[in-house]
């Protein structure tokens, strides 16, 4: 069952295959949704504090009845914080909103401001100074592994190069249509794992009738193709969603896909984000 499957950090923590995104959901939804997915055997839930519940997070955490131990919990530091004091700061006020003495995994959620995302200023100091913030938080235990996301190979490399304690994690745009191999390739070649948010691309994949076809062949949904694809690219997936029967399918995922039809999708043209381009991730900047 794919739920019991993991992958290991650079550090040896496990980390597992397929966890619950939680973007959009409202602070007060977020709850019911977590006990949901814990209840049907979710072990993974990503947050961040761009997305203002945490608090909820934590409570359907705490609610499931699954030892906290038993959960890997990872949120992500605001885009917009880029000192040291400031990501310090923002750090217990996240392990206080969640209600909880550590978190799993807290990663960078961006390299830049959303304000200035993908453009020209890539806030290399800023970066190191937030970063310090979190390697700090790791050796102090509050944090069990630290890494980054919508991190370009520049980003990386300034970390890499720099920093005391290297990013164990890449967390990406990643999904049929849009796979960046190359960064996904110097993610690994460093030895940093790769997460895949929006597996379904925001939802705008499932009219793309190529990878319906691709679906109706395996005799699954298109979400179901989708985070099988990324998974068998090696990617953690993060598929979001509040709707229990959602994440029921989205974790029935007993097929593999086969080698000839991988590359058949790895070639499916771009996907058409359309209002969803106005969040900077789907802005096509990147």
């Amino acid at each position: 069952m794919v739920l019991q499957e993991t992958l290991t950090l650079p550090n040896g923590v496990a980390i597992p295959k397929l966890g619950l995104g939680t973007w959009m959901i409202e602070d007060g939804a977020a709850a019911e949704a977590v006990q949901a997915a814990i209840g049907l055997g979710y072990r993974h839930i990503d947050t961040a504090q761009a997305y203002g519940n945490e608090r909820g997070v934590g409570e359907g955490i705490r609610k499931s009845g699954i030892a906290r131990e038993d959960i890997f919990l990872q949120t992500k530091l605001a885009a917009e914080v880029k000192d040291y004091e400031g990501a310090k700061a923002a750090i217990e006020g996240s392990l206080a909103r969640l209600g909880v003495d550590h978190v799993d995994l807290f990663i960078i959620h961006s390299p830049q401001p959303w304000s200035q995302f993908a453009g020209e200023e890539r806030f290399f100091d800023g970066n190191l100074a937030a970063w310090k913030a979190l390697e700090e938080a790791y050796k102090a235990g509050k944090i069990r592994a630290i890494g980054v996301s919508n991190f370009q190979s520049d980003d990386l490399a300034n970390l890499l190069e720099h920093a005391r304690i290297k990013p164990m994690i890449n967390q990406i745009l990643a999904h049929i249509g849009n796979t960046p191999f190359d960064l996904i390739d110097y993610t690994t070649a460093n030895e940093m794992l790769v997460e895949a948010y929006s597996p379904i691309a925001h939802s705008k994949i499932l009219d793309n009738a190529n990878v319906t076809a691709m679906a109706e062949k395996y005799g699954v949904t298109v979400p179901q193709i989708c985070i099988r694809y990324v998974l068998q690219l090696g990617m953690v997936a993060l598929p979001k969603t509040k709707t229990p029967a959602h994440m029921k399918t989205n974790a029935d995922l007993d097929f593999a896909i086969s080698a000839a039809d991988m590359e058949t999708l790895k070639g499916i043209g771009s996907i058409d984000y359309g209002e969803a381009s106005r969040f900077p991730v789907f802005s096509g900047k990147a």
